[in-house]
């Protein structure tokens, strides 16, 4: 119909040159996107890095170094779901090979399911175990694990390590096997296992701690694994014998940790509001909570908690004087800095809610400085972004584009293009949802032959209103200029597409203007005598670099994949005949047409 063969279609010779041919560069070119890649990444440009390794992965997809860099990209952007999906296809592809399951225990990591990242950390350790980086991973890892909790209760899934029949592994190890025979430590024991939310308490026995420790397989270090305390089989072997001047005294049991009784009181206060805040009875936890400061004013984890009520609540101002309270009365009593950052990070919370995004950003930065977590600095990014989305929405005033937009057509009048690109900027600024806003900055960008930044404004005024004819104009120009002519032509036949747009003049003489340079181009008529071999080379050049962009084009890709299309491109060179019946399905005639518009095809 309107393809590119036009009357050339019957001639008796077809000559056939497709750069499909060369699809044996596939595997350069993937290396290429990946040192892209890795210098995009080593420059802190992840996004970009995520990129280029994507596009390494669709020419080389077999290839476990693409999927592993990618998930360290997707991680280093917190996106873990993404980097988690790259990493089991890392493992899946090479599931020797250690890097692998250090991605996955990172990706874990960061979704903060801290057991499945310590076995996958394993996993990679039992292939290369003296891997320092794996070793750490497993180390953080744990004592993320180790750290983590719902704020006010116990040591999330660490108090659960307590239920089951957890004697046996104690008796079993030389360490803790003592404790098994005393009262005070099975009551302990038996206390965890009916409500884990005590292990806060619990802690403070340094036998508890032990225990902690074989359960999760990690060297917890308490007073007597230290040599402090009771005695060590394994001590002599890892230091050096003390001199013998007398034997060593049989040491007696540790005595259990007393609690104040004003801190007993604090704590039963605070368990019964954290049981009323379960139950949102938010009234009642209240009570308890404030009985517990009363009580224990020292202990700022009683605030903190209390905040939590008042943000659950809605009382934000509340929430906000208990987080100030909390923050001042630590840094008094020099308390646990992950506590203060805690009240730091509730305190932006409640801002937030506020929509006080500059303060917000403020108290997470300050919970970063006295406690670094990937929760907060997510949180703080995605308020970041809040804040930017607030600024541009007060921003927003019609009337204002309006005003910016007139002065831009002036600008354009005259001839002074990057006035009016830098008007119409504005415009878009103060009226982003105006789809002739991005066609007139689309036309100053041509002028200037910013063709890219005008096709990305023309896309965006096609996306906010699909049937505006102008904007398939200003897309296919830039196409025609970047010489992408099957692209243009696209481009026009969607607009022609258009009620009403049938017979649009710009539209027409565009077509036929990007048909006429695809016949120049396929059968010499680009080659004006006088040129000089310099001028040819160049041409020569800039038409492979032209097809290997063309080659990259998921459809041309498709197309040269398609068994049925091989046929016919070999019945092209072969058998001039049987191309003519191809020619007449139509299906075939707009893949041909595709590929000769592209360049990738080129009939003579």
């Amino acid at each position: 119909h309107r393809g590119p063969l036009g009357r050339h279609r019957h001639r008796s010779l077809i000559r056939v040159s497709l750069s499909y041919h060369t699809r044996t560069n596939m595997g350069d070119k993937a290396l290429e996107a990946k040192n892209k890649g890795n210098a995009s990444f080593a420059s802190g440009d992840f996004q970009t890095a995520i990129v280029h390794f994507t596009e390494a992965i669709k020419l080389d997809p077999s290839n476990q170094v693409l999927y592993s860099n990618r998930s360290a990209s997707y991680a280093s952007l917190q996106k873990y779901d993404e980097a988690l999906a790259d990493a089991e296809k890392t493992v899946e592809l090479k599931p020797d090979w250690s890097r692998g399951w250090g991605r996955k225990g990172a990706a874990l990591h960061g979704k903060r399911d801290y057991e499945e990242a310590i076995i996958a950390y394993k996993k990679g350790l039992q292939i290369e175990p003296n891997s320092a980086a794996l070793q750490k991973g497993m180390d953080d890892a744990e004592e993320a694990m180790f750290s983590s909790g719902a704020p006010g209760g116990g040591q999330g899934n660490i108090g659960n390590m307590f239920k089951g029949d957890v004697l046996s592994k104690l008796r079993a190890n030389p360490q803790t096997a003592p404790y098994c025979s005393q009262p005070d430590f099975l009551a302990h024991i038996t206390r965890l296992q009916q409500d884990p939310k005590h292990l806060n308490t619990c802690l403070q026995d340094p036998r508890i701690m032990a225990a902690v420790g074989v359960l999760l397989g990690v060297n917890v270090q308490t007073p007597e694994s230290a040599g402090f305390g009771r005695g060590n089989e394994d001590e002599e072997a890892r230091s050096p014998p003390p001199p013998k001047k007398e034997e060593p005294k049989k040491p007696e049991p540790a005595p259990p940790v007393e609690v104040p009784e004003h801190k007993k009181q604090a704590l039963a206060e605070k368990d019964k509001g954290t049981e009323a805040y379960k139950k949102r009875e938010f009234e009642t936890a209240l009570l308890h909570y404030s009985r517990a400061i009363e009580i224990d004013p020292e202990d700022i984890t009683y605030l903190t908690n209390r905040s939590a009520v008042y943000f659950e609540m809605k009382n934000y101002d509340q929430c906000i004087a208990d987080c100030k309270q909390a923050i001042e009365k630590g840094r008094e009593v020099r308390a646990d800095f992950k506590l203060v950052g805690r009240a730091f990070q509730r305190l932006g919370n409640a801002y937030a809610k506020q929509e006080k995004y500059t303060e917000a950003i403020e108290a997470y930065n300050k919970s970063l400085t006295e406690n670094r977590t990937a929760e907060v600095l997510e949180t703080l990014r995605r308020t970041e972004k809040l804040k930017k989305d607030k600024e541009e929405r007060d921003y927003l005033n019609p009337e204002l584009s309006r005003v910016a937009k007139e002065a831009g057509g002036e600008h354009f009048k005259k001839g002074e293009f990057p006035d009016a690109i830098k008007q119409y900027t504005e415009a878009v600024r103060r009226n982003p949802d105006d789809h002739t806003l991005y066609t007139n900055r689309a036309l100053c960008y041509t002028r200037l032959g910013e063709y890219p930044l005008a096709l990305k404004d023309a896309d965006k005024a096609i996306e906010l209103k699909p049937d505006f004819g102008k904007a398939y104009i200003r897309k296919g120009l830039c196409h025609f200029f970047m010489k992408e002519y099957d692209k243009a032509l696209e481009a026009y036949d969607r607009g022609m597409k258009i009620p009403g747009e049938e017979n649009n003049a710009e539209m027409v003489e565009g077509m036929q203007k990007t048909m006429q340079a695809i016949q120049r181009r396929n059968y010499g008529g680009d080659q004006p005598e006088g040129k000089t071999a310099e001028d040819r080379e160049r041409s020569e050049a800039e038409e492979k670099q032209r097809r290997a962009k063309a080659m990259s084009d998921p459809e041309i890709q498709a197309i040269l994949r398609d068994p049925i299309m091989n046929q016919v491109l070999q019945d092209l060179s072969s058998d001039p005949r049987a191309a003519q019946t191809h020619m007449r399905n139509p299906g075939v005639a707009a893949k041909i047409n595709k590929l000769i518009a592209s360049g990738v095809l080129k009939m003579g």
